[in-house]
């Protein structure tokens, strides 16, 4: 404060410097204030421009190009199918990789995951969705799907079947091979004999473990398929697939009788006897 009493601030010199502040303030502003970015020449997407001969100002892509990570270069293994000499595409009976334990175990959960509800946990059709009334499932263990390739399940779970939706969004392409190794391994499992058992291991009857496990003596017995709208019948071999059918005879068509003449009595056979049941397959 000494030094401002003993030499005092001068306004014409203070206002000289102040108004030079400014005066460089104001231009390096204004030289920030530009429009070039802007303002600069762009395509906006989805919409149309002149610059192009197809109108279009979103490009499209290079032809043959393939995006990092998406080269798919085993179709097999995405797709479940190979290309066939006739010009068609055809299922294999094999897997993309090796099969291991892990891999079952994997293919086991997925299963009881988004298989069961309708497949139930041995495969054979009985979910809890089709006792409920839902389109009779398949029965991987009818004789129709025993002689399906492995890679027809694949096929079936990323593209869907019938009824059945695809599962491609929940199940990655390693999982539905995990699931049809799993669902082979069903099979295998239903259909076996001693004579598959390795050597040296020890067989024992399910209804044995089933009795020393606590559970009812029917635990073991034949799987009844439920009765809902439709019963499975044995395969048409000219069909490929099971045939469906009514669970009840359709009633006999009405006949209208000529005028003056009486009314011709039918027989209803729509409500089957009590005891008929639908036909099952074990």
């Amino acid at each position: 404060m000494w030094r401002w009493s003993i030499n005092p601030i001068d306004p014409i010199r203070y206002g000289r410097f102040a108004c030079l502040a400014v005066a460089i303030g104001s231009v390096l502003a204004l030289g920030g204030c530009r429009q070039d970015m802007h303002n600069q020449p762009k395509m906006i997407p989805q919409r149309g421009t002149s610059f192009f001969a197809d109108g279009r100002s979103a490009r499209p892509q290079v032809a043959n190009t393939v995006a990092r990570g998406q080269l798919r270069e085993n179709s097999y293994f995405y797709t479940g199918v190979v290309a066939a000499a006739n010009g068609y595409r055809e299922e294999r009976d094999e897997m993309p990789f090796p099969v291991t334990l892990q891999v079952l175990e994997r293919g086991q959960e997925r299963f009881n995951i988004y298989c069961t509800p309708c497949h139930s946990r041995v495969g054979n059709g009985l979910g809890m969705i089709v006792q409920r009334g839902y389109k009779q499932a398949a029965n991987f263990h009818d004789s129709v799907r025993r002689t399906q390739k492995l890679s027809h399940y694949f096929y079936v779970m990323t593209n869907g079947y019938g009824a059945m939706p695809d599962y491609s969004a929940q199940l990655t392409p390693e999982d539905r091979w995990a699931v049809a190794a799993y669902i082979r391994a069903l099979q295998l499992s239903q259909d076996a004999t001693p004579a598959d058992v390795p050597a040296g291991e020890h067989v024992e009857n399910l209804k044995d473990v089933a009795e020393q496990l606590g559970y009812p003596a029917n635990f073991a017995g034949p799987w009844e398929l439920p009765a809902t709208a439709v019963q499975v019948l044995h395969p048409d071999s000219s069909q490929g697939t099971p045939a469906m059918a009514p669970a009840a005879p359709a009633p006999p068509p009405l006949v209208v009788p000529a005028p003056g003449q009486p009314a011709a009595k039918t027989k209803s056979t729509a409500n089957p006897p009590s005891g008929a049941q639908p036909q099952g397959a074990k």
